[in-house]
């Protein structure tokens, strides 16, 4: 084999081994192009088969539309605060969550039938206690971090935080004072700033068919804003409350948004969230505020002496407005009230007021009815004097009353008071030194008595026993009626609050309660128990 011939051998299978990668090379590529084309024409054609007329939806700039709903909601927000409230409730026996009786539900909520606060007190008797929380609404009324909500929101409570808009810190507040009568609350927090406070109108302009725009926590659900209108003016829900006269609206509000503001169109408040109609639980079209004028009086007693001192005569007259005005015009009368019972020792027994009198002028001016009576008189200074216009079986006296504190008045009879609780620590915040037993309390009715079956004479009920203090340390309970302390008897607030005064840091304290526990046949008795410590040890 010569060499010419092996070259030529070499040079040909290069020549096919090149043709051969070629060849490959090329219907790989051809492979790729034809898999792609199909592709694409697979694809286009399944899009065009889906919707062949359609064409893409283009999202166009960002326009904001802006109007006096939206323009009132930026500028009321930062002034609406989120509320939490922690209590102390003690579990039935059986585990289970209790189921309020109508009775119950009165006692809690204050309103009878349908209507319902929008935030639900506590209630049961506990063998152990328990944590809960509940939450509403409020708004800001001074930029010092004074707050203005309902009592029912905080009533009882342990622990109570608030929670501004934008800012995720929880504050700590404090109860200034309350207004049971109103249902009215007062807080405080230090949020190391000034605070953007609401402008508040003169809620006796409000009319029916005008906007009403509701703000709060529905639910949870903070930042809420719904709008309706004014529906009706000046309702009585027939609530034990004497002074309070709603704004009904349709603005939808609902469990949580207790407490918050309801406002007009200019964003300024006009009345505080309250109440609903409802036979769900929930929003049913119908709405409850209390007038802020209303608010704004008990809100300004509250900061001037921790709480609300209303002027009384010391009567009380029929609620049936109706029946009331057919009565007084068989009498001859368009205008007055007729005086049902007189308070004994009370300013008007004392001025010769009697039973059946038809009270018909207050200081020369005609009495409407009995919230005109009363509204005026409340506002009267203490001491003041007044003069009465009375027709006595056709007579016409006159006779002169001195105006007296309310409470006072009506001492004896809490539900003339409408059932309130004293929610404060006896004898008030005091020193560093003072003594603090860390509870709340309420003197027992007849009344009262009857329903718990204590039969025992004298005793004050717990009512609220906050957390960490002394009461809590020892083992007192809600519910529990104190009868003793340091083997003194007690029987009223005023007993407790000077029992308190005379004790300081680091003395022996013995509480002796009554406590209810099952006897053998499952029922109801009382039982002595004995509670002691050092104070602030």
């Amino acid at each position: 084999m010569n060499k010419e011939f092996v070259q030529h051998w070499f040079r040909r299978l290069a020549r096919e081994r090149w043709a051969a990668a070629s060849f490959i090379l090329f219907a790989a590529a051809l492979v790729i192009v034809l898999g792609a084309a199909f592709t694409s024409a697979v694809t286009s054609a399944r899009t065009q088969a889906v919707a062949p007329d359609a064409s893409p939806i283009t999202i166009p700039p960002v326009v904001k539309n802006d109007n006096e709903f939206t323009r009132i909601a930026q500028m009321l927000e930062p002034s609406v605060v989120y509320i939490t409230s922690e209590y102390r409730v003690q579990p039935t026996q059986r585990r289970r969550t209790p189921q309020p009786s109508e009775e119950d539900e009165q006692d809690d909520n204050l309103i009878p039938g349908p209507f319902r606060r929008f935030f639900e007190s506590p209630f049961g008797q506990p063998p152990m206690p328990r944590r809960r929380e509940g939450t509403g609404s409020g708004f800001i009324v001074d930029r010092n971090g004074y707050i203005l909500t309902n009592l029912h929101v905080v009533d009882r409570a342990t622990s109570i935080k608030v929670r501004l808009s934008g800012d995720p810190n929880d504050y700590k507040a404090r109860l200034i004072g309350s207004d049971p009568e109103l249902d009215i609350a007062v807080l405080k927090i230090d949020a190391g700033r000034p605070l953007p406070a609401v402008k508040v109108a003169n809620s006796d302009g409000v009319q029916v068919g005008e906007w009403a725009i509701a703000i709060g926590a529905p639910f949870e659900l903070d930042k809420t804003v719904t709008v309706g209108i004014v529906s009706a003016l000046g309702r009585d829900l027939n609530t034990p409350q004497q002074f309070q006269r709603f704004i009904q609206t349709d603005a939808a509000i609902n469990p949580g948004n207790s407490g918050g503001p309801l406002v007009n169109i200019r964003g300024e408040v006009i009345g505080v969230n309250t109440m609903i109609a409802t036979r769900s639980g929930g929003y049913e079209g119908i709405g409850f505020a209390l007038p802020i004028n209303t608010a704004v009086k008990s809100y300004n007693s509250i900061i001037r002496h921790g709480r609300v001192i209303r002027g009384s005569i010391g009567i009380s007259f029929p609620r049936d407005e109706e029946q009331i005005r057919k009565t007084l015009q068989a009498y001859g009368f368009d205008h007055g009230i007729i005086v049902e019972r007189v308070v004994p020792g009370g300013p008007a027994d004392k001025a010769g007021v009697k039973g059946d009198d038809v009270i018909l002028s207050l200081n020369g001016k005609p009495v409407k009815d009995g919230n005109d009576l009363v509204s005026r008189i409340s506002e009267m200074p203490i001491g003041s004097v007044a003069v009465l216009e009375i027709d006595r079986d056709g007579k016409r006296i006159q006779t002169k009353v001195t105006i007296e504190e309310r409470d006072k008045v009506f001492k004896d009879d809490l539900a003339a008071l409408t059932g309130r609780r004293e929610m404060e620590e006896p004898g008030g915040q005091g020193d560093e030194s003072s003594a603090r037993f860390g509870i709340g309390i309420r003197p027992l009715t007849e009344e009262r008595r009857k329903q718990l079956g204590f039969t025992q004479e004298g005793g004050v009920e717990v009512t609220v026993v906050e957390e960490d203090s002394f009461a809590e340390e020892i083992g007192l309970r809600t519910g529990d009626i104190i009868v003793s302390i340091n083997r003194k008897p007690v029987s009223s607030f005023e007993d407790v609050k000077r029992i308190q005064s005379s004790l300081k840091r680091g003395d022996a304290v013995a509480f002796k309660v009554m406590r209810p526990a099952p006897n053998a046949r499952g029922q109801r008795q009382w039982v002595g128990v004995y509670l002691s410590g050092i104070l602030n040890k």
